[in-house]
């Protein structure tokens, strides 16, 4: 990259003019408003130079020109020197790279540098819901783009299939259930089971309700519902390992994994290993027990076991309940050894909520005191909450808008716009209904990956789908526009180094070379956000280029020559870009 290649002769310029070693050289794109292709920040410079930004850059500036054969002017604008490079190393870089089948992408360069990427991680009393889409997108697009960085990597998600919650669905299916099952009602499995939730939670309320009215106080009521009481002696059963209640349990969370496999399928994320809770806290336990011995915890009065993090600016943290149950942090820790076991890994990555920004800073500094090293290198990838515009979107159940829903209605909305807009023409039906599913489900992820993992989003359907703007749609739809483009060329591709490029098609170039760093920051940041804005700015920037340049009349042979091969490396880069994200895309549209 040209940056490589600048920095050689900046830090030459450095050591003659100023007689310094090894500074740090940064660079910026020139905004948009002055002339250049790449901007050095002088700043840093000048505790050397012991001048003015103005004239260090002025220096530095003129030693370029005369030095190098890439640069043939430059300007100053305060402390920042805009570059201006010779269209020739452009297109040479171009044609260098248009071979490359592989362009953008690193192979495994570092044994040491592998990565599990946790995500997902349902609970088995409900179906995967709005929340969990973002979750998932995020986990899954960060471990490709990891992948694509270079990086050897696992996906992995933890099931919670234990607890309270699983025994309310199952006390509700036996109540009212009359043997109802996934093929006897048509429902789907995790749908089915997430309804006995529901169910149990209307009539707990209702219990509870009716105990305030004969006098019992809420504390109370909410103690003596007979449900809930079911509930828990159910859980105390299946921790003995009851038949009966095992097998209960074993059969409606196959129910449910059945519908997760559906839901994650037509998502496009998949794992490779699952863990379940109902495994994993029985080692939790194991460790805290010889973390007690080791003086790591302490246990309390009350026969409870804690770890005091004050030092550490946390507080208190239990992590085994008087009677010796387990709490939610003793499952993670169990989770977090046996992957080290399983994978030997350098780095994990959890994909979970902001809402649990202190428990993964608790859980981290548990696995640093127990004696675990890779602990410095877990890293929380923590996000924003997602809100739906009121009244968008209702829930089948609960309050909660489900993924399979949300997935239905994403392409329902790509079929009414795309029949509006009339992208189907010539489309047989199977490939129209291809094409609503590449679109909608298209819409939903680029929209939901483009805003940066921190910040709550607000997603709105109907402006996910819009085929303007920053939206997969628009992508998309650039993307068969280029396919339809190159269909269209009759003319063998013959390339020539003697011709002249436009400032558009220098800019594109620049663009494109940005590919491998882009993929590099993504995965550094742990942000597809990064890559979802880079893909929307190549694109803006091809459209402006395809409305305003001649490409398959041009004047010469050589000229259409480079500017379809042009069009079809943007289309492959755009192709990777989106498979980076799990999207899509269209061949035609």
């Amino acid at each position: 990259m040209i940056e490589e290649l600048l920095r050689k002769y900046i830090a030459k310029a450095i050591e003659e003019k100023y007689q310094q070693n090894n500074i740090e050289i940064q660079f910026q794109k020139t905004r948009k408003e002055f002339e250049g292709d790449i901007t050095l920040v002088v700043f840093p410079i000048t505790k050397f130079s012991k001048k003015s930004p103005e004239m260090t850059a002025e220096e530095i500036g003129v030693f370029l020109k005369e030095n190098t054969n890439e640069v043939f002017s430059f300007n100053v604008v305060k402390g920042f020197l805009n570059l201006s490079i010779e269209s020739d190393y452009y297109l040479s870089s171009f044609y260098k790279i248009l071979d490359q089948d592989d362009f953008g992408f690193c192979k495994i360069n570092d044994d040491s540098l592998k990565y599990v990427v946790e995500y997902s991680s349902p609970n088995t009393n409900k179906p995967i819901h709005l929340g969990h889409i973002r979750n998932n997108l995020l986990g899954y697009s960060v471990a490709k783009i990891l992948k694509a960085s270079g990086r050897d990597v696992k996906k992995v998600q933890v099931i919670n299939d234990r607890g309270i919650h699983i025994c309310k669905s199952m006390v509700a299916w036996q109540d009212f259930g009359n043997n109802e099952s996934p093929e006897s009602s048509g429902i789907k499995g995790d749908h089915l089971v997430g309804k006995y939730y529901v169910k149990f939670d209307v009539e707990y309320k209702k219990e509870v309700a009716a105990l305030i009215a004969s006098g019992a106080s809420k504390d109370d009521a909410e103690k003596k519902s007979n449900i809930f009481k079911r509930a828990q002696e159910m859980l105390l059963k299946w921790e003995a390992k009851d038949e009966e209640v095992i097998k209960l349990w074993t059969m409606m969370n196959g129910w449910v994994y059945k519908g997760f496999e559906k839901t994650y399928l037509r998502l496009g994320v998949d794992f490779d290993k699952n863990y379940y809770e109902s495994n994993t806290y029985l080692l939790g336990k194991e460790i805290v027990e010889t973390g007690l011995k080791n003086n790591v915890f302490f246990k309390k009065d009350d026969g409870s076991v804690w770890i005091d993090l004050t030092e550490e600016g946390l507080d208190e943290k239990i992590v085994l309940r008087s009677d010796g149950t387990a709490v939610y942090i003793t499952q993670d820790i169990g989770t977090a050894v046996l992957r080290h076991k399983d994978f030997d890994f350098s780095h994990m990555v959890y994909t979970v909520a902001n809402e649990q920004d202190y428990h993964f800073k608790v859980l981290f500094k548990i696995l640093e005191k127990l004696g675990y090293n890779w602990a410095k290198d877990c890293y929380h990838l923590s996000y924003g909450m997602v809100d739906l515009p009121s009244g968008k979107m209702k829930s089948r159940e609960g309050n909660v808008v489900d993924a399979d829903d949300l997935m239905s209605e994403m392409v329902n909305e790509a079929k009414i716009i795309s029949q509006d807009l009339g992208k189907i023409q010539d489309l047989s039906l199977s490939q129209a209904n291809n094409l609503y599913e590449t679109v909608g489900l298209g819409a939903l992820k680029y929209f939901m990956l483009k805003v940066d993992p921190k910040k709550r989003m607000l997603f709105d359907p109907k402006e996910s789908i819009d085929f303007n703007g920053n939206t997969g749609p628009f992508i998309q739809y650039t993307y068969a526009r280029i396919s339809s483009l190159v269909r269209k060329n009759k003319t063998d591709l013959i390339l020539s180094n003697d011709i002249l490029i436009s400032n558009k098609e220098k800019e594109l170039i620049k663009i494109l070379l940005e590919f491998p760093k882009t993929i590099q920051d993504a995965a550094n940041l742990y942000s597809p956000a990064i890559l979802a804005n880079y893909i929307y700015e190549i694109v803006k920037e091809f459209n402006s280029y395809y409305q305003s340049t001649t490409i398959l009349n041009a004047e010469s042979d050589s000229i259409i020559s480079f500017r379809i091969s042009l069009s079809k490396k943007i289309a492959e880069v755009i192709k990777k870009s989106m498979d980076l994200l799990g999207i899509n895309v269209p061949e035609k549209m």
